[in-house]
This record gives C-alpha cells, structure tokens and sequence, in this order.
C-alpha cells in the first residue's frame, strides 16, 4: 500500500466529488484575501498570501501560463465537460469554472498530454494520439499488482493555434514523443522520447528542427522543465539499478508501460552537462518546477508517506540544500507552476473535494 495514492494520478488521472459546503474564496488575480478568512489555506501554509480554486470537478492538472501570464493552457477529463479521457482547455487568468466550460484547443479525439504556451502567446503545443485513434486509448492502471503509467507509442507533437486547429506537427518518429515545455528563453523546446529505445529527454528549436539527446541512462527521465534564464533542465528520473530492476523496467517498457512508483529529480545543464541527483528521499519525487530565482526548486512528493500518501509540494535548493515542506494536505498536492511574474502559483490538489478524488486547479498568490 506504500504506493496508493499515485493512483490518483496518469500523468493526470485522479477523481473526484464537490465539496458544497465549503466554499472557495473567489479571487480576482492581484487582490488579496485575509488568510484567517481562507478556508483553503491550511494553517502552515505560510507561503499562500491567498488562494483560488479554479476547477470544480473531474481530473484537471497541468496549468501552464502563457508567457504574459494572461492566460493557462491545462488538461482535464471533467465528463461534463463533453471529453472522454484528458483533453487541452484554454482559460483567462482570473476565470473560475463552476458553472460554465473553458474552450476546448485540442482535436477532442484520442488523448493528450502536457501543453505549453509558445512565446507568441497565441499558439500552444501539447502531445495528443489522435493521428492513431479517434477514441480515447486504454489506460492501465496495474499489472502484477503495480502501478503503472502506459507511455503510447503513438503520442506525437502538434502546434496549435488557441483556436483549436493544429498548424504543425513536431515530432514524427517511431514511438512515445509527449511531454514539451518550453524555455523562458522562448527558442528551445524539451520532451520526452522513446527513439532511442529508452525515456530519454531531448530538447529542439521552438520550430522542431535541431533535435538533440540530452539524456542518456536506462530509466524513465522525463517531465523536465528549464530554468528561468534557460540554462538548466530539472526533471524526474527512476533510474532503475539492480539486474531485477533493470529487468522489471525493459520489461515494462517493451509493453509500453513505466512503474513511476521511485523517482528522483536530477539536474542538469540544458546540453545535458554536468548531470548530477538532487533528491534522494525515495518514493515518488516528481513534478518539479524552478523558482522565479532560479536557485530554489518545487516539486510533489510521498516521501514522508508510509501508504503512498499524502502527496505534498516541497522546496530545495538546487545544491539539494534547505528541504522545506510547502503544503499540509492529507490527500494530493502535485503539478505547481510558477506564473512568469513569480507573483502566483498555480497547482492541483485534491483538498475541497468533499473527500472524494476531485484533483482541481487552484492558484495561489506567492509569498517568500
């Protein structure tokens, strides 16, 4: 049971039930709410000056800012939302949706994954399937009682416009292309790939040309974000080390499945140079995401849990120093994304969902 609560999650599959009771606080971005009066601030939450929820049902996750921090681009599964599976929704940056839809971006066919805002602020990319499936593909879960993340071999890259209509098509290898975020920078592009026959990252211009491997290990590396000036790249890692691991995890790849059960972040220059682990907690350490400074990461994880939850958000510094623990949920805490400004934080958490397994969107305003 040490890893129950990553159910909650395929890169972004979680659930749900509001919480009618409870109401969030309903924040404009730059106005500020008395904390005691913020029924979603936990008391030890020093670092939230005030807090949103955004999303009020279904699996929502992955909020990315545009770059004038205007707007996010996220995934969601919300059923009343008309999607099947995970699909690419547009929202201004002050919008709440309890009682309304965002606008669909993506085709609404085959499943998608991790959108990013390109520097022009009117275009996205995401990684999607629907070149393969019309419908939304399978999705295991477990097998031979893990849990496991399947990696579809037929997730390729598209631009798109904040129209919905696909402008380009990025990557078009053989196998798993998913998981682009793009530089502060606004000229390099990293992902996830299976081209080589493992999880490696590899980076390329925002118009896809000048491909580069950046990764090179046996092991699941993956959700890799820049630093604010673009010269390095945090991202999560299992590593697997012993024969049984090794075996454990080729195995599952050839199924095209990962076990994301133990992970570590690493860091590394944006050419992939001097690589070195920045966590050694164990468990699932995952979704990371630099600071504004640049000197100080954030990311999710079950390493103090004893069942494999709750998940929280921590911070580090990028030398592995000073580990402070940011949320108190019971539950889940995951995905935090900085806005560009460095004034908010945008995460899913599972907290005001009436103890059901809701994962919504809420953003916080930041304070050091």
């Amino acid at each position: 049971m040490k890893k129950y609560l990553i159910i909650l999650f395929v890169c972004v599959a979680f659930a749900s039930c509001k919480n009618e009771t409870t109401k969030a606080t309903e924040v404009e971005i730059g106005t500020t709410v008395k904390e005691a009066q913020d029924t979603l601030i936990y008391p030890e939450e020093v670092h939230f000056k005030s807090i949103r929820q955004v999303t009020f049902g279904g699996d929502n996750a992955e909020a990315y800012w545009s770059f004038d921090d205007k707007q996010l681009v996220f995934q969601s599964n919300n059923a009343e939302w008309n999607v099947g599976c995970d699909q690419m929704f547009l929202m201004n940056a002050d919008e709440t949706f309890k009682d309304k839809v965002p606008p669909m971006i993506s085709t609404g066919k085959g499943r998608t994954t991790c959108a990013y805002f390109l520097p022009d602020n009117k275009h996205i990319i995401y990684a999607s399937t629907h070149l393969k499936q019309d419908e939304c593909p399978d999705t295991p879960l477990r097998k031979n009682g893990k849990y496991i993340w399947p990696i579809y071999d037929s997730y390729d890259i598209f631009v798109a416009d904040l129209e919905g209509n696909i402008v380009k098509q990025l990557t078009n290898e053989i196998g798993y292309d998913a998981e682009p975020t793009v530089s502060p920078k606004g000229d390099k592009i990293v992902f996830t790939s299976t081209r080589s026959g493992d999880l490696e990252l590899y980076t390329m211009n925002i118009d896809g040309s000048d491909v580069k491997q950046i990764t090179n290990e046996l092991g699941y590396d993956g959700g890799a974000f820049f630093s604010p000036d673009g010269s390095q790249l945090i991202f999560r890692s299992s590593r697997p080390k012993t024969e049984k691991e090794i075996k454990e995890y080729k195995d599952l790849l050839a199924e095209g499945l990962v076990e994301p059960t133990e992970m570590e972040l690493y860091i590394c220059n944006a050419d992939g140079s001097n690589l070195r682990q920045l966590t050694d907690l164990g468990n699932a350490n995952w979704s990371p995401f630099f600071l504004p400074s640049g000197d100080k990461v954030l990311f999710s994880s079950n390493f103090e849990a004893d069942r494999g939850f709750p998940f929280n958000l921590y911070m580090i510094d990028t030398d592995g120093k000073n580990l402070k623990r940011i949320t108190h949920g019971e539950t889940f805490d995951a995905f935090p994304v900085f806005s560009n400004d460095g004034k908010y934080l945008a995460f899913s958490s599972n907290r005001n969902n009436g103890g059901g397994r809701d994962t919504n969107l809420f953003i916080a305003e930041w304070q050091d």
